[in-house]
């Protein structure tokens, strides 16, 4: 079974109420977007399967899913399959906005504007799998507001693009300095339990987009919390709780995978006790990759 069936059968667990899908569907004047009473109903059901339990109960779903930005949702998810009149929407709402975040991130106009412009593909969908456009609009789920998820996705951009320019210019200084390279060499004495590296990637992969982002700008790029707190938009104060609610619950998420992962509890403590700047794990890849954007 593919991942995109097994989605739809996850997202097909959960139903609805008729009377429900209709009442959510004028609140979040779907209609107005061009989506279809079937095609919203079945957003709500993917959203509860990404974040619900196969076995929550209805009142479960209703109480997620109510709780969702159900405006923000219908107009993102209608923007990225192309529909012009949720795009005029969102350029309206939003363009300046976007251009305002861009800025307080790269502060030359030129960087900023390019920036921005570069994410309006990105949401638009210049690409296309299987003759389906590819919008990054389209992992939106409406728990956070659309403003805050398009501030996250800009600040990742500029991240990446960071790093990509601080490795070209690295290695271009080390080539025409006569640098020679070869394959880094590990010490099997250094071995890790595989079980550790696969459940610390499938908890960073399951992190939020805005999780991943604070913990790559604090942990990796040597960010301060005032700077993070300048690209979110929030208090310095604000970022500090969410660091440590975030590792916190990263920790826990780790050690209940590795128990999953047939470890007993003691082990799995023990386990993590590893320091993890010595674990073999692609932690860079993970929290750079957008799946994970901010929700």
């Amino acid at each position: 079974m593919s991942a995109t069936q097994e989605k739809a059968g996850r997202s097909a667990m959960f139903v609805i109420p008729e009377s429900v899908r209709a009442r959510l569907y004028r609140q979040a004047v779907a209609e107005r977007f061009g989506l279809a009473l079937g095609d919203f109903a079945s957003i709500l059901q993917e959203v509860a399967a990404k974040y619900l339990p196969r076995d929550a109960s209805q009142a479960e779903v209703l109480e997620l899913i109510g709780g969702l930005r159900l405006e923000e949702l219908a107009m993102a998810r209608a923007c990225a399959r192309g529909n012009e009149a949720a795009w005029e929407v969102f350029l309206t709402r939003y363009r300046e906005k976007l251009y305002r975040a861009a800025h307080s991130i790269a502060s030359e106009d030129s960087a900023a504007r390019e920036l921005a412009d570069s994410l309006y593909a990105d949401l638009y969908g210049t690409r296309s799998a299987d003759g389906r456009r590819i919008s990054k609009l389209d992992s939106f789920t409406g728990r956070g507001s659309l403003e805050g998820w398009l501030r996250a996705v800009l600040a990742q951009e500029y991240v990446i693009r960071y790093r990509r320019q601080q490795r070209l210019v690295s290695l271009e200084e080390q080539t025409d300095a006569g640098a020679q390279f070869r394959a880094a060499e590990r010490d099997p004495s250094q071995a890790h339990d595989p079980r550790l590296e696969e459940a610390t990637d499938q908890a960073l992969a399951a992190l939020p987009g805005e999780d991943k982002f604070i913990l790559a700008g604090y942990y990796l790029d040597g960010r301060t919390l005032a700077e993070m707190a300048r690209l979110l938009g929030v208090h310095e104060s604000t970022v500090s709780r969410r660091l440590e609610k975030i590792t916190t619950a990263l920790r826990k998420s780790i050690l209940v995978r590795l128990v999953k992962h047939g470890m007993t509890s003691k082990e799995a403590r023990q386990t993590m006790d590893v320091e993890v700047s010595e674990l073999s794990l692609d932690v860079r890849r993970r929290l750079a990759e957008s799946g994970g954007n901010r929700e």
